[in-house]
C-alpha cells in the first residue's frame, strides 16, 4: 500500500523542478562577491547533484563587468560561469525593473541562461509585467515574481493572474519576501493562483526563513500535488539575505524521501562545506527573533536591521515600533520614516521637575564617580576600589550594575540593558523610554537625548544631566571608547550589535568638553584628549 501511495504521488508530481537561487540570493551576504572559480565550483556540484534549475546571479546596470562576480550587464556576462557538462540543468538569472535596462539584454541564443526571472514592487507592477512581456519576446523562459505577495488583497493577485494569463510565461513564483507565510496563508493563495492561472504555467515557491517555517511551507505546498507544473526555490544551507531561504539540502531530502526524487545530497554537502560554511563564522543567517517582527509585521526586513543596529532596543520595544507602522511604508525601506518612529517612541515626555529637585539636594556639591562597563574596570579594580573608599564619592554605574564595585545609584537610558540585569539592588535612575519600570528616579528622556550628534551616548547624557543638577567635578572609570577589533567591554556578553569607530572617539570628547563639566579619569580612555 505504501508503495502504491508513493507512486500515485510521483506520478501527480512527476514535473516538479527545484531551482538554487544560492549564487543570486545569497550574493546579499558578501556583495555577490563569490570569485569566479569559487562560483563555477559551485554551480558544477548542483549539476551534479541533479538541481533542476540554477540560479547564477542578477542582470543589473552596473559600471562594468567583474568575471568575480555574479551582477553583471549582459547575459553573455553571466554564460561564462556555465560549466561545459551542463547534464540536465537548466539555468536562469533574475532582473529587477527598475534597476535593469532591457536593451541590454540580446535575444536569447539557444543556449546557456535560459529562463529570466523578473521582480517588481506593488508600485510597478505593471511596468514589470510588460518588462516580462518584453523579456519573453526576445526567446527567454519567464517567471513573473511579485515581491510580497501577502501584501496584496485577492482582488489584486486575481488582477495580477489575469494580467499573467495574457502573456503566458513560463512560470508564476508566490513569493514570501518577508517572511511573513503561516500555513493558512499558503493554503489561500496556492489555492487562488491554481485556480484562477492557466494550466500549463508553472507554480514556483520561493520563501524566506524569519519565522523558521520555510521547511515546513515548502512540505507543505508539495504535498498539495498540484495538478500542473511546479517548482520551489531554495539555496545551500538557506543562504540569502538575513534571516535567509529554505534550506535546498533539506527539501531535496524530502523529495527524495516521498517523491522518488534522485537529487544527490552528497554534491550539495560538498558545495556548503567548501564554499557557505565558512561564510557563516563571517555573516550570520538564520532565524532570528528580530526578523520574526518584521515578519509578523509583513515589513520590509531593512526595518528590523534598522532598529536592531540601534543597539539600545530591545525585542518588545521593536515590536511596539513596527506595530505602528502605515501600511503604505511596508513594502519600501524608509529611513527617515523609520527614525521618525524611533525618536517617537524614545521622546516620551514627562514632567521630571520633582525627580531633578529631589536628586539634585542628594548630589549637588559632591564628587561624582561614573563607572562605565569598559574593559578597564577589571584591570584597574583596585585602584577604583582604593579610590572609592579614600573620596567617597557618590558612585554612578551607566547601563549596568557591576558586581565588584558597590554604587550608589545606576543609571539606565538604554532598554536593552536594563532588561539584562538581574536582582538589582541598588537605586535605579532612568530615563522616560524605558518602559514597564518602576524606577526611584525617573527623568525625561528629551531633557537629555539632544547632546550629541552621533545618536545617543549614555555617558553624554549621565554628564548632562549631571549638569543640571550643578555637579562640578566628575571622575570616570571604563569610559574606554571604542577600539577596532578589541574588546570594548569588561564583559562579553556587553557587547553592541552597533560598534563605533572612526571619529566616534573624537566625536565623543568633543560632546564630552562641551558639556562643561571638569572630568578626571581614573582609567585609560580614548576621550581623554588634552585639548
Amino acid at each position: 500500500m505504501l508503495i502504491m501511495d508513493k507512486i500515485g504521488a510521483d506520478n501527480l508530481m512527476q514535473d516538479l523542478k527545484l531551482l538554487d537561487c544560492s549564487l543570486r540570493d545569497g550574493g546579499y551576504i558578501n556583495d555577490w562577491k563569490w570569485g569566479f572559480d569559487n562560483a563555477r565550483s559551485i554551480i558544477r556540484l548542483l549539476v551534479k547533484a541533479g538541481v533542476d534549475v540554477v540560479e547564477v546571479g542578477f542582470l543589473r546596470n552596473v559600471e562594468k563587468y567583474d568575471k568575480e562576480c555574479t551582477v553583471c550587464n549582459y547575459i553573455e556576462e553571466l554564460n561564462h560561469l556555465l560549466p561545459e557538462n551542463k547534464g540536465k540543468t537548466m539555468f536562469s538569472g533574475m532582473a529587477m525593473r527598475s534597476n535593469y535596462d532591457i536593451n541590454k539584454l540580446s535575444d536569447y541564443c539557444g543556449s546557456g541562461i535560459e529562463m529570466i526571472r523578473i521582480t517588481a514592487h506593488d508600485y510597478d507592477i505593471q511596468e514589470g509585467l510588460e518588462f516580462a512581456r518584453i523579456i519573453k519576446s526576445k526567446g527567454y523562459k519567464v517567471s513573473i515574481n511579485p515581491i510580497n505577495i501577502m501584501g496584496y488583497s485577492d482582488e489584486q493577485i486575481l488582477h495580477i493572474l489575469e494580467q499573467v494569463n495574457n502573456i503566458q510565461p513560463y512560470q508564476f513564483s508566490i513569493v514570501d519576501t518577508f517572511g511573513s507565510m503561516k500555513r493558512r496563508d499558503l493554503d489561500r493563495i496556492v489555492s487562488l493562483v491554481d485556480n484562477n492561472l492557466s494550466r500549463n504555467i508553472r507554480v514556483a515557491l520561493h520563501l524566506h526563513e524569519n519565522m523558521s517555517l520555510s521547511t515546513s511551507l515548502a512540505q507543505q505546498y508539495i504535498d498539495k500535488h498540484l495538478n500542473r507544473p511546479v517548482s520551489v526555490d531554495g539555496s545551500l544551507m538557506g543562504i540569502g539575505r538575513i534571516p535567509g531561504n529554505l534550506p535546498i539540502e533539506l527539501i531535496a531530502d524530502y523529495l527524495n524521501d516521498y517523491l522518488g526524487k534522485n537529487y544527490d545530497i552528497d554534491y550539495m554537502m560538498d558545495a556548503i562545506q567548501d564554499y557557505i560554511a565558512p561564510m557563516k563564522g563571517e555573516t550570520e543567517w538564520g532565524y532570528t527573533p528580530t526578523y520574526f517582527l518584521s515578519a509578523r509585521h509583513n515589513l520590509h526586513r531593512n526595518y528590523a536591521e534598522y532598529y536592531l543596529k540601534k543597539g539600545d532596543l530591545t525585542n518588545r520595544d521593536i515590536d511596539a515600533i513596527l506595530s505602528g507602522f502605515d501600511r503604505k511604508k511596508t513594502t519600501v525601506f524608509d529611513a527617515s520614516y523609520a527614525d521618525e518612529l524611533y525618536q517617537r517612541y524614545k521622546n516620551c515626555n514627562i514632567d521630571d521637575s520633582v525627580a531633578v529637585s529631589n536628586l539634585q539636594k542628594i548630589i549637588q556639591g559632591k564628587n561624582v564617580l561614573i563607572i562605565a562597563p569598559g574593559k578597564s574596570l577589571s584591570e584597574n579594580l583596585d585602584e577604583i576600589k582604593q579610590y572609592i573608599a579614600t573620596v567617597k564619592p557618590v558612585v554612578i554605574s551607566i547601563n549596568f550594575v557591576p558586581e565588584k564595585i558597590q554604587v550608589d545609584y545606576a543609571f539606565f537610558s538604554n532598554s536593552k540593558r536594563f532588561n539584562q540585569i538581574n536582582d538589582n539592588k541598588y537605586p535605579i535612575i532612568a530615563t522616560s523610554n524605558i518602559k514597564d519600570i518602576e524606577p526611584k528616579i525617573l527623568i525625561d528622556y528629551n531633557r537629555l537625548v539632544h547632546s550629541f550628534d552621533k545618536g545617543n551616548n549614555s555617558l553624554i547624557m549621565l554628564l548632562s544631566l549631571l549638569k543640571i543638577l550643578k555637579v562640578s567635578n566628575v571622575t570616570i572609570a571604563g569610559a574606554d571608547g571604542y577600539k577596532e577589533n578589541g574588546q570594548n567591554y569588561y564583559k562579553s556578553t556587553m557587547k553592541s550589535a552597533t560598534e563605533h569607530f572612526g571619529d566616534y572617539n573624537l566625536k565623543v570628547a568633543m560632546a564630552i568638553k562641551k558639556v562643561g563639566i571638569k572630568i578626571e579619569y581614573l582609567t585609560p580612555s580614548e576621550y581623554n584628549i588634552k585639548w
